[in-house]
């Protein structure tokens, strides 16, 4: 049980690291800054493609991660 937990950990890392890199930034300098904060009250739309897709695999690789650190842990 702990090999499997260990070598889920270690894909959840490297597929985490991965689909975070992907991720295109949020605001690009201080023109991005300035028009960021427009975006946010005024409820920009979230892509329904790529970007999406590479949210979904980072929220899901991180609940992975963060749940086999627990459980081995709690097997030590």
């Amino acid at each position: 049980m702990k090999i499997f937990l260990m070598i889920l950990l270690s894909i959840a890392s490297i597929v985490l690291i991965a689909s975070i890199l992907l991720q295109s930034g949020k605001s690009a300098g201080l023109s991005g800054s300035i028009g960021g904060g427009a975006e946010q009250i005024f409820g920009k739309k979230k892509s329904k493609g790529y970007e999406a897709i590479l949210s979904r695999i980072s929220t899901v690789g991180a609940v992975i991660f963060i749940l086999c650190s627990l459980f081995l842990v709690a097997i030590e």
